[in-house]
């Protein structure tokens, strides 16, 4: 049996738990907030630092005008154009009565497919269900197979599908637990759907009946067969889940961005209309000039709708690099002699 590919997408993407923590697991608020928080530290932190204080640089120039009116300008125009390319992604969901019944015919089709090829009278509606059904068919087509193989002659073949069943099992109990009660709408039925790797699944199964043809019976090959047929259906109901949850995702990210861009505006606006002069603000907290604290909190603010962006699309880009192929196909970077050889040295 060749060495298989981790299965969980932290082992696979050879990265620490911080960094993935980042990339996909963390609120995307949570992850807005506590980088926001950091910037203002930052800037409270230069601002003692600097030689020159801010209230001293306002008087022989502005910029804290300067600064806040490029701030309001970013902000219009960036929420507008983040709204309107929101709007014509989400303007997929629109249609005439035909187009919205083809949908409903291919929903409809795929559903039916499935489950006569899971042998279930019907598959549950909820996604980390659907998935979970699908999953559950891989572990019972692979016990099929270990059976129809046990009283083959041929041990090597014994051997390499033992171990194959004996990776899929473990992974599949591991996804299927993960999805279980899983809502959609977070981020924990896409992640666990990416933990299951039934792109590299299909790959040895087909590679374990073509190595091993001569000594398959009838029976043998078509568990291969069955494994594979429903191991294909995963890669679909995955990337068609993956599609409905950006779509949430935009959506969340279009409401928030325009519930944080009217208070940033709001304030960049009263930082130019009323703190160009320094007499504005006036006195020091815990040592430190107030002004510097309000035009830190201000830029802050003013930050904040950027960084709402970026963490959430720092999350979808993450995904779509993962998910870019559909199928046995390995985008990620393997080494095939020691990935894929059977041989003994």
């Amino acid at each position: 049996m060749s060495d298989e590919p981790s299965d969980t997408m932290r082992e696979r993407i050879n990265e620490s738990q911080t960094k993935l923590w980042i990339l996909l697991r963390a609120d995307r608020e949570r992850l807005a907030s506590i980088v926001l928080g950091g910037i203002f530290v930052s800037f409270i932190a230069v601002g003692i630092l600097d030689p020159t204080p801010l209230r001293a640089a306002i008087t022989s120039k502005d910029p804290i005008e300067t600064l806040f009116e490029e701030y309001v300008a970013a902000i219009i125009t960036g929420v507008t154009l983040v709204l309107t390319l929101n709007q014509l992604i989400l303007s997929q969901e629109l249609g005439a009565v035909g187009d919205q019944r083809e949908r409903m015919v291919g929903a409809m089709d795929f559903r039916e497919d499935v489950e006569d090829t899971i042998d279930a009278p019907i598959t549950p509606p909820e996604p980390s269900a659907f998935l979970r059904a699908i999953i559950d068919a891989t572990q019972a087509r692979a016990n099929d197979l270990s059976e129809a193989v046990s009283e083959s002659r041929d041990e090597q073949l014994r051997d390499h599908t033992d171990a194959y069943i004996e990776s899929l099992t473990q992974n599949a109990t591991e996804v299927s637990n993960q999805l279980e009660d899983a809502q959609f709408g977070t981020f924990t039925v896409l992640f666990a759907a990416l933990d299951y790797n039934y792109s590299w699944k299909i790959y040895e199964a087909r590679r374990l009946k073509n190595e091993h043809a001569d000594g398959l019976t009838d029976e043998a090959d078509e568990a291969f067969d069955r494994l594979i047929e429903v191991l294909k259906f995963f890669g679909p109901a995955r990337e068609h889940f993956k599609t409905l949850y950006f779509q949430w995702e935009l959506a969340d990210l279009s409401r928030t961005l325009l519930y944080v861009a009217v208070p940033a505006v709001v304030v960049t606006s009263i930082m130019v209309l009323f703190v160009g002069n320094p007499g504005t603000i006036t006195g020091t907290t815990a040592g430190v000039d107030n002004l510097l604290w309000v035009t830190s909190a201000a830029a802050t603010i003013a930050l904040s709708p950027f960084i709402l962006l970026l963490s959430y699309i720092l999350r979808i880009v993450t995904v779509a690099k993962r998910t870019l192929s559909i199928g046995p196909f390995i985008l990620r970077e393997t080494d095939r002699s020691e990935s894929i050889d059977w041989d003994e040295e």
